[in-house]
């Protein structure tokens, strides 16, 4: 149960970002229930976390990959269970999925293996030893660098938020 009340999605105060979010998510989910306690704040949310999701180069492989890996590192089920069906759609087996959650990288290629070596070492440690970004050099060029950092870092986010609160799943 969330730590606090989800606001009333009818208050007129709301209504603007409530909207916006309908149009481009197609429902609120309780992610951004939680959110609208802060207009501002859920807006904001919503612009970023939608151009790291539909608006980058970074393959949606790659992006499923290091959210669903962030999701298991810091225990964020809802994250992580919100997000298996992109995962299993960008064409992981649920044999990848498992050996992910277990810390099992063999079944995963170069630039996989690569990704995930920055997303344990961005989530686990926050500076990230050089070799493990040079490894990265060998797969992504510079913007999929910024593109994967930034995604790392926002599942960090999303996963800190929606666990702090308790954000109940859909």
């Amino acid at each position: 149960m969330a730590r606090i009340p989800y606001p009333d999605l009818h208050n007129g105060a709301i209504a603007p970002v409530v909207d916006r979010i309908v149009a481009e998510r197609g429902s609120v989910l309780k992610l951004y229930e939680m959110l609208l306690h802060s207009p501002p704040v859920a807006a904001g949310w919503l612009a970023f976390l939608t151009a790291i999701r539909q608006q980058c180069d970074l393959s949606g492989r790659i992006r499923e990959l290091v959210i669903m890996r962030v999701a298991v590192i810091n225990a964020a089920d809802y994250e992580f269970r919100a997000h298996m069906p992109f995962a299993l759609k960008e064409g992981f087996s649920q044999a990848q999925i498992d050996a992910m959650c277990e810390g099992s990288f063999d079944s995963f290629d170069g630039a996989e293996r690569a990704a995930l070596d920055y997303s344990e070492a961005m989530t686990r440690n926050v500076q990230v030893p050089e070799a493990v970004f040079d490894a990265l050099r060998d797969h992504f060029n510079e913007r999929e660098l910024v593109e994967l950092t930034a995604t790392i870092a926002a599942y960090n986010l999303v996963s800190r938020f929606l666990e702090a609160l308790k954000v109940d799943h859909d």
